[in-house]
């Protein structure tokens, strides 16, 4: 998982000018290499410094807005956000409930298990806060944190995903693996516990995603239903895709074996990608081609498509 920090950008129009919040690696990334889940913990307590937390301040007045007006929701947002002390609290008590099996995995012992990776792994909260800020901005069906939080499977799987990571990176496979199965079985998103996702993620309506093993995606990355990031065949090793920081990857696309796709990239629905993508190209069909040159090169983190989520090419000159 790719480590961040916390930069806030202007900007000048729509949604996104409530707020964008750019979150980076703490050094340069490269589609080749990206940082491992075990990054400093220093980083991530800069989302809480003197212990000031606006996400999780936010998302608790949203949700006690939420029980105010709809008193049949008291007791619900009572127990899963108004009554716990953090978003890490909060999110290791609403994954054990979705996670559990009765008997067999309790619900207890799976909490217990993921505030431990959680806390081990702060890099992991402060990435969560950055998904849910992604969320918020990008999708306008969000309008609430809150909702994000307690309802939309997509950031739910990718969080239960960043928890595994954590277990995976420390050597724990066989907890990473029933995290990634039971995430599976009741989110509909598939993600191996190896692959490296970096910060301000949204994974939209999410329903058939597949990410394998060796995947790496960047930083401020969208993903439509239906996407896989998968192998070739047979083949060991490095064999999944590299995805940079700003991509949009629509509905239905497959990108397929080892391959890059450069920052600020476009991948169309239904594509099939099984060569390298340059960066700010947008590419479609199948198999993939690129449609258009280069665009002018993207000054402003919130002009990256990912964060855009605008899906056509008619700023790409063909």
């Amino acid at each position: 998982m790719a480590a961040c920090v916390d930069k806030w950008h202007p900007t000048h129009a729509g949604r996104l000018s409530n707020s964008i919040y750019h979150f980076l690696p703490d050094r340069a990334a490269t589609e080749r290499a990206m940082p491992t889940a075990a990054s400093s913990p220093a980083t991530a307590s800069s989302a809480r410094a003197l212990g000031h937390d606006d996400v999780w301040d936010q998302l608790r007045a949203e949700a006690q807005a939420d029980a105010d007006s709809e008193p049949i929701l008291r007791k619900f947002y009572g127990d899963l956000v108004l009554s716990r002390p953090s978003l890490e609290s909060a999110l290791a008590a609403h994954l054990s409930a979705k996670l559990c099996v009765p008997g067999a995995l309790p619900q207890d012992a799976l909490r217990d298990l993921l505030t431990g990776a959680l806390a081990a792994h702060p890099e992991a909260s402060l990435a969560a806060r950055a998904d849910l800020r992604a969320a918020r901005d990008r999708d306008p069906a969000c309008d609430r944190m809150v909702h994000c939080f307690l309802y939309y499977k997509g950031f739910l799987a990718l969080q239960a995903h960043r928890a595994a990571h954590a277990l995976w990176a420390e050597g724990r496979a066989a907890a990473a693996l029933v995290l990634q199965s039971r995430a599976s079985e009741v989110f509909g998103v598939d993600i191996h516990p190896g692959a490296r996702i970096g910060c301000g993620i949204l994974f939209d309506h999410a329903t058939g995603v597949v990410i394998g093993e060796t995947a790496v995606v960047g930083n401020d990355v969208s993903i439509l239903h239906g996407v896989t990031l998968g192998g070739t065949g047979k083949e060991s090793g490095d064999r999944h895709p590299k995805v940079g920081d700003g991509v949009l990857i629509g509905a239905g696309a497959s990108v397929l074996g080892n391959v890059h796709i450069g920052a600020g990239a476009k991948i169309g629905a239904g594509a099939v990608v099984l060569r390298d993508v340059p960066e700010r190209t947008t590419a479609v069909g199948n198999p993939a081609k690129a449609i258009g040159k280069k665009a002018a090169a993207q000054r402003r983190p919130e002009e990256q498509p990912g964060v855009t989520m605008e899906q056509g090419w008619s700023d790409y000159v063909i």
